[in-house]
């Protein structure tokens, strides 16, 4: 009899041995928060795993998750390369090695005869991974580097697919996916909640309500239902620390993000035409308020969370560190029946339907925003 999608996944986790969780390069709260919460149920289950997103820097609001910091930004140690050394009639004697022309040389002198080329044997060692679940990823091209440079490890593992969006496309062996849900980490509830309920203290409940939080802006988004607050407060009675996660998200804005908040604000323009929310961030902006690019992804969720009436978010600025040559920044936000990548094509985006970021360099601020504009509302024509 065939498994259903949850035994598969369970039949998985007991086999594998060493687990990589990712998620998408400049991946959200919720990417973040579900990562974390599956680390942490599958410490409570005795597995071993690590998350790994490519460039990643931990945003500050998210620092009070509990192994929030254990996430890395690059793979270590994917594979070990063996040279075996058949030493069954020589013995070794002696064994040393030294580094010339970024070449590896190792000498080794056996106790008696001569060892010869025959004696050598080499090969590659098993990948570390033996099983890779993805969170809040739409494709394996959004992984970036990560993906790119280890192609093979994906082509050789399982993978796991947990997502909510509906542009996901499906690339898992595995895809627990649900596009009703509001975010990732309500898609894994409910699946966590399958394979082990006891295993959710209160730090996994308190990451799950983080990423359900962070995806709906405080439940104000508009699709936010009755069995998404249901969840929530179930979250709550497990242990999830509601007052403390608001506090953390959307309490502790520095001096300098909340000065920046404001210069954003005096640059708004919205198109109610097309439901476009634009605004610009000076480099002068970023000395008189003394914030830094860090603090740029809590203006588009305030944004976002502030502007319901919103179907684009758009924040240009400019390079705080650029030279000479002016360099500006795109962030784009979009909701769900638009795709965001395709609204910015011509400047050669990198993210997902959802979200996507771009560089313009040559041109100054104002030019590039009525370049952007300009090719927004073409595309929406």
């Amino acid at each position: 009899m065939a498994l259903n999608q949850t035994q598969q996944i369970a039949k998985l986790l007991d086999d594998k041995k060493h687990i990589l969780i990712t998620f998408r390069k400049n991946g959200n709260g919720d990417a973040i928060a579900s990562a974390v919460a599956l680390l942490l149920f599958l410490e409570k289950k005795g597995k071993r795993a690590d998350i790994i997103c490519h460039d990643f820097v931990l945003p500050k609001q998210y620092r009070f998750l509990k192994h929030a910091d254990a996430i890395k930004n690059a793979v270590l140690d994917l594979q070990k390369f063996i040279i075996t050394l058949d030493v069954k009639e020589t013995g070794v004697k002696e064994l040393s090695y030294d580094m010339k022309d970024e070449k590896l040389r190792i000498f080794v002198t056996p106790k008696s005869g001569m060892l010869s080329r025959d004696s050598v044997r080499t090969a590659q060692s098993d990948f570390t991974y033996d099983l890779i679940i993805t969170v809040n990823t739409q494709d394996l091209a959004s992984l970036g580097a990560l993906y790119d440079s280890n192609t093979e490890l994906f082509y050789k593992t399982p993978i796991v697919n947990i997502d909510h969006e509906n542009a996901n496309e499906h690339f898992g062996h595995v895809n627990a996916t649900d596009i009703t849900a509001t975010s990732t980490a309500e898609v894994l509830y409910g699946l966590l909640k399958q394979l082990g309920e006891e295993y959710i203290d209160e730090h996994v409940a308190t990451a799950l309500l983080t990423g359900m939080i962070a995806a709906t802006h405080s439940f104000k988004a508009p699709n936010v239902k009755p069995t998404t607050l249901a969840i929530a407060g179930k979250l709550m009675q497990m242990g999830g620390n509601r007052d403390y996660i608001v506090e953390n998200l959307y309490r502790t804005r520095t001096v300098a993000a909340l000065k920046l908040w404001g210069k954003a604000l005096a640059h708004l323009e919205h198109d109610k035409r097309i439901g476009l929310v634009s605004t610009i961030i000076t480099r002068d902006d970023f000395v008189r308020s003394g914030a830094d690019e860090h603090d740029l992804k809590d203006i588009v969720v305030e944004l976002i969370s502030n502007s319901p009436e919103a179907k684009i978010i758009l924040l240009l600025h400019e390079h705080p560190k650029a030279g000479d040559s002016p360099v500006v920044h795109g962030m784009l936000s979009v909701e769900k029946q638009f795709d965001a990548q395709k609204l910015v094509q011509p400047f050669k985006p990198t993210g997902n339907k959802g979200q996507a970021s771009f560089v313009i360099s040559g041109k100054t601020l104002k030019q590039a925003e009525e370049e952007v504009v300009g090719e927004i509302k073409k595309q929406l024509q």
